[in-house]
């Protein structure tokens, strides 16, 4: 049974892709994460799974790193560990310079002493051994009213945060041309679901709107984003590790852009229905605008077109079937 690294699997997309795989049972899931604030071990469905383990600890700790690929000899490295809270890289960007590039530089250099005899020399072993690494489309900056990003786009990132995301694909691509280490990068779009940390845009209006609290939306909700479902997203990774050319980019998009006020209008008009408010008012008139934050870039979208064309992924959810599975899911968290 292949043994598999997942690094920030208490995390929202991690913890997906730990379910989703622990599910199907065919290899062995070593779940490794800190427990930061974004960390939450309830997000694992089947913590007593036979074929799940959790292991506490930092990518940031280069011995610790040693020694876990010593104890379990992965054969492959899917890595979502990263500080992502873009607001946070604005007040404080130090920790995302050492988890987000660091921590990956850590991982890299670790698989790589495991996995290799030599530079394009991998050990008998391993040689079907994969380095996936999940980054963001925040790394390609903002766009206007048209256009996509895709794998050819160049870097442009505008936070801290996206910043320390473009350092770590540099890192990664550098490993393949340098030492053929066999990785492959993924750049999602946002991505919404079961087990989002609160904080994030769609838990956030949710939860106001249902305890009656101010909907705040930055500036005059006019930004753009991409949505993925993140079991959609998932399944795109699984497909990139699999079958992805080594040393490529795969960007991963779910078609569904929609404006950060029409996230919140949308989302209200199904609490309407689903948890109508006491005094029988529409959760709309909750929504608030707030200062926006700096350097908010105002679109993002993915074209998918390389994924789906090569590897054969495409999105099974639209925004309007997935936010309705995720608005039943924080309901029930929420109000239970």
């Amino acid at each position: 049974m292949k043994k598999i690294l997942v690094t920030g699997g208490a995390g929202f997309i991690g913890s997906n892709y730990i379910n989703y795989q622990v599910k199907k049972g065919e290899s062995h899931i070593i779940n490794l994460d800190k427990l930061t604030y974004a960390g939450d071990l309830t997000n694992i469905e089947n913590p007593k799974a036979g074929n799940y383990t959790f292991v506490e600890g930092d990518i940031c700790d280069l011995k610790f790193i040693q020694d876990l690929f010593a104890k379990y000899e992965f054969d492959q490295v899917v890595h979502f560990a990263a500080e992502s809270h873009v607001d946070n890289s604005i007040s404080d960007p130090s920790a995302f310079i050492e988890t987000n590039i660091n921590g990956t530089f850590n991982l890299l250099q670790t698989a790589y002493k495991l996995w290799m005899k030599e530079p394009f020399q991998m050990k008998d072993e391993f040689k079907k051994a994969r380095f996936l690494h999940v980054s963001t489309d925040e790394v390609y900056g903002t766009l206007g009213d048209e256009g996509l990003f895709t794998e050819e786009t160049p870097y442009a990132p505008n936070s801290p945060y996206s910043a320390s995301k473009a350092s770590s694909d540099m890192l990664v691509r550098s490993y393949f041309h340098t030492y053929g280490m066999p990785v492959v990068t993924t750049n999602c779009s946002n991505n919404y679901g079961p087990h989002q940390h609160d904080e994030k845009l769609i838990p956030t209006i949710i939860r106001k709107a249902i305890r009656e609290e101010n909907i705040p939306i930055y500036g005059k909700g006019t930004n753009i984003r991409d949505w993925l479902y993140v079991l959609d997203h998932c399944k795109g990774i699984e497909l990139a590790v699999a079958k992805g050319k080594l040393g490529e980019t795969y960007n991963i998009g779910g078609r569904n852009e929609r404006k950060n006020l029409y996230i919140a209008e949308k989302i209200c008009t199904i609490l309407d229905e689903e948890k109508p408010r006491s005094n029988r008012k529409s959760y709309s008139e909750l929504i608030t605008f707030v200062k926006d934050r700096p350097g908010h870039d105002f679109r993002y979208a993915i074209d998918a077109s390389k994924i789906e064309d090569n590897l054969g992924w495409k999105a099974e959810e639209t925004f309007e079937t997935g936010i309705k599975k995720t608005i039943q899911w924080y309901l029930e968290k929420y109000t239970n």
